[in-house]
């Protein structure tokens, strides 16, 4: 989330840029704001852990960044593209194409192979799949050896390395996460964090993940707060430590704030 000389925002050189995003459910007096005018911007080659309490607009901001909601009011563009104006038939091929997602559900196909779920979204899009580019990427995630297993018979890490490569077979200019270890347990989650890592390191592309657990915002490059829908601060370099102190300082302040309310 560099800044740049330019004064408007078109999205040119970020992988993601939300333009003072307001996401608000509901009309008049019962109208609940969940984003109230959030501005962030996400180069290629970094990694980015959105964190804040319940309530937050964690949710919401995944939702508007990565296309699968559209805000109240506010600009999101993705690689360049601006999302406002694009039809569904359009904003689920960009998706296809220019984005790739991590649920903490997995969110596999149990009748399907590994390597059917990995290239299912290229097959929905209309493309034949690379079979260099599926096993390669396999590979990388550690399951050259388990391409014909289905869901039911891997480890939920080895689900979750599925969901891993499923996001990175198409080289989408970026990856959201959205709580990826939150099933896992503490060694299977850092492998799999180091999974995220390695795609920004040696391919330039950019991991935004939600997450509640210090630990794992502690392998980004820097931390974004969120905390009723508004940008909180941020963290470079942190630390689960440093990380853990700022989520309860913010989590005090939202309690204290719905109290007032």
């Amino acid at each position: 989330m560099k800044k740049r000389t330019q004064e408007a925002f078109d999205g040119t050189g970020y992988s993601v840029v939300l333009q003072d995003v307001r996401r608000a459910y509901g009309r008049g007096g019962n109208a609940v704001t969940a984003l109230d005018g959030i501005s962030m911007k996400f180069s290629p080659g970094t990694f980015t852990a959105v964190m804040g309490p319940s309530g937050s607009g964690k949710s919401t901001f995944l939702h508007c960044a990565a296309g699968l909601d559209r805000p109240t009011s506010g600009s999101v563009y993705i690689d360049g593209q601006a999302l406002a104006g694009l039809n569904e038939r359009k904003l689920t091929e960009l998706r296809r194409e220019r984005i790739g997602f991590v649920f903490q559900s997995f969110n596999l196909l149990p009748a399907l192979t590994v390597w059917q779920n990995v290239c299912l979204p290229q097959e929905l899009d209309g493309r034949r799949p690379n079979k260099a580019a599926v096993r390669q990427v396999l590979e990388r995630v550690g399951l050259g050896d388990r391409h014909k297993h289905r869901p039911g018979e891997l480890s939920g890490g080895q689900q979750q390395r599925v969901a891993i490569a499923r996001a990175l077979v198409s080289r989408p200019a970026v990856i959201f996460a959205d709580e990826p270890t939150g099933a896992l347990d503490t060694q299977t989650a850092a492998d799999v964090l180091e999974l995220l890592r390695e795609p920004v390191r040696t391919q330039g592309q950019t991991v935004v993940m939600v997450t509640h657990d210090p630990v794992a915002a502690s392998y980004a490059d820097q931390v974004v707060f969120l905390a009723d829908g508004a940008l909180a601060g941020s963290l470079t370099e942190p630390t689960a430590e440093a990380v853990a102190d700022r989520m309860t300082h913010l989590g005090a302040w939202s309690s204290l704030q719905a109290v007032a309310g």
